[in-house]
């Protein structure tokens, strides 16, 4: 028995102590694990720690500057609102072609070089009249090139295609004479004398059959960029350089119409600065070839006197503001349009 109880004892203080070992290790332990997760939580909120990226702003509709000081009763002072400072500068960002148009175009073109039938260059031009309010920077120049150049095809010629609305075939009747022939088409006789090979009004022939022109045409003179651009009825035709008001004699924008009896050839002027009166014959006669008188109708143009679309001796100041506010062009291209604009119907609107 002594023998048995003393295994007994030994066996139970070593259980003691293997459970005193395991206890003071997990204290050990526990201490640790806690000591370090307070070194590691006082170092991270000592570092600086950087700002997570924020997404990109939306572009505004309205740029971001001060508003205007509202109104207030007269004699009244309003607080101005605080001054913003100014944002930097965008990055210049180049406007990509219009890639609607872009196809539109390649359609249109694919008709003016198909090989057979005139109507595809009707179409071809209505298709690309169609396009041209869509177009802008090269895509417009490009547009108004093709059109100028099926212009020569389908206007500036004798030939007529079926389907064009704008031109068409008459016959002669005994007693027609070229000017009323133009006026009930609502175009010059002169531009009909022209596509028709017809030297003098008196050699046109009853029975013949001629081409007339459906009009009226008009033209838009743009003064920022020095350009007047010919339409018939609402068909572009070409543009010309212009040459227009200079400082403080401004070309007047607006609404005008030629005058019923504005267009002359050379007509003796008097400058209404200086007083001088000039004569054709002049050696520095200041109004080239042609002189097309304007009647103000609209806008600032209304009321004013004297103002004309007419030639230039001095071709240089094309595309510059060198007259006294008359629209000046090329004599050769003053030549043009005075046989396209009929008296009293043809409109000119002059914008910025």
């Amino acid at each position: 028995m002594a023998v048995y109880s003393g295994d007994y004892n030994g066996l139970r203080a070593a259980r003691a102590r293997t459970t005193f070992y395991i206890v003071s290790a997990a204290i050990v332990i526990g201490i640790v694990v806690v000591a370090g997760y307070f070194f590691l939580r006082h170092r991270a909120s000592s570092q600086e720690i950087p700002p997570l990226p924020q997404p990109p702003i939306a572009e505004q509709s309205q740029p971001a500057t001060p508003s205007a000081v509202p109104s207030g009763v007269e004699g009244q002072n309003v607080a101005a609102p605080a001054a913003v400072t100014p944002a930097a500068p965008a990055p210049t960002v180049v406007s990509e072609p219009n890639q609607a148009v872009e196809q539109f175009i390649a359609q249109a073109m694919a008709l003016v070089n198909q090989q057979g039938g005139g109507s595809k260059v009707i179409e071809a031009r209505d298709r690309l009249n169609e396009i041209l309010p869509m177009a802008g920077g090269q895509q417009r120049a490009f547009v108004k090139e093709q059109l100028a150049a099926l212009a020569d095809k389908w206007l500036f010629s004798k030939g007529v295609y079926p389907e064009d609305k704008l031109c068409s075939s008459y016959k002669v009747n005994p007693g027609d004479l070229l000017a009323s022939i133009g006026k009930q088409h609502n175009v010059p006789y002169e531009i009909l004398m022209q596509i028709n090979n017809i030297d003098k009004p008196e050699l046109l022939q009853a029975g013949a059959t001629i081409k007339v022109i459906n009009g009226p045409f008009n033209v838009r003179v743009y003064r920022s960029t020095f350009t007047m651009d010919l339409y018939l009825q609402n068909t572009f035709v070409k543009s010309f350089p212009v040459g227009l008001g200079k400082t403080g004699m401004e070309t007047p924008r607006g609404r005008w119409r030629v005058k019923a009896d504005g267009k002359l050839v050379k007509p003796i002027w008097t400058d209404p600065v200086s007083g001088r009166t000039y004569h054709p014959e002049d050696t520095d006669y200041p109004l080239g070839s042609r002189w097309i008188a304007l009647d103000g109708l609209e806008g600032e143009a209304v009321g004013k006197k004297g103002f004309a679309i007419h030639g230039t001796k001095d071709p240089e100041q094309i595309g510059t503001p060198g007259s006294q506010g008359c629209i000046r062009l090329h004599n050769g291209d003053a030549v043009t349009v005075y046989n396209l604009m009929m008296p009293g119907v043809s409109l000119v609107d002059v914008v910025d």
